[in-house]
């Protein structure tokens, strides 16, 4: 039962628990933080061990964005902390979610991205997707257009913009994740992103932004760099 009293056998301003509440978040690393939720290890494993352990698996933090019950669960993580994981998951993404500005929404491309990343961070897919806004460039709604290898050419405006006229948008932007973490765009993302204006132009709903999201927070407006 080594692993899994080892951190019991630290002392207690060691414990990342204890140093968590006496120095904030930021004082621990990320498998120390997962570690807390994850309470216990397993034996010949610390819980910090155990936290490091699905980091790897799961492509490190970001890669929690995107996992499920199934593949979080091994031995000495059960349902219970695969559970109190996949919630701590989500209250992020709410949190997100409630920052955004209520207003001028296209002012804060930011804030956006943030939101955006913590639903969409896929590493092993390109994913695309689109925002639809109302008159106060308010979020109305979103959608999940595309998953997986795109091809800009095989994506057809219609369903985007039909997505937009049926809630009543005002206008809509679009964004779309780089695997590769680099969210420099493609000449084939300008091309599609003025396919894109161009569609929505016609049918009165048009196009605001084209977000381009890549790692560590780092993202591309094509609307701020003048794509179209």
């Amino acid at each position: 039962m080594m692993g899994m009293t080892a951190l019991k056998r630290l002392p207690a301003e060691q414990r990342p628990r204890e140093r968590l509440l006496r120095s904030g978040g930021a004082a621990l690393s990320d498998a120390e933080l997962l570690a807390v939720l994850l309470r216990t290890g397993r034996p010949g494993l610390s819980a910090v061990e155990l936290a490091n352990e699905l980091l790897a698996s799961c492509g490190g933090l970001t890669g929690l964005l995107d996992a499920r019950g199934e593949r979080l669960r091994r031995r000495g993580l059960g349902q219970a902390k695969a559970a109190a994981v996949l919630a701590a998951v989500e209250l992020g993404r709410r949190l997100a979610r409630a920052q955004l500005p209520e207003r001028q929404l296209l002012d804060q491309p930011a804030a956006l991205a943030r939101y955006l990343a913590l639903r969409y961070d896929v590493r092993d897919q390109e994913v695309m997707g689109a925002l639809y806004l109302d008159v106060r460039n308010s979020l109305i709604g979103e959608r999940d257009l595309y998953r997986g290898t795109l091809s800009r050419t095989a994506v057809e405006p219609r369903a985007i913009l039909k997505e937009g006229l049926l809630r009543g948008a005002s206008g809509f932007v679009l964004f779309h994740t780089h695997p590769s973490g680099d969210p420099t765009p493609s000449a084939e993302d300008l091309a599609f992103t003025r396919r894109m204006a161009e569609a929505g132009k016609i049918v009165g709903v048009p196009l605001l932004d084209h977000l381009i999201l890549g790692g560590g927070g780092r993202f591309v407006s094509l609307n701020r760099r003048g794509g179209w």
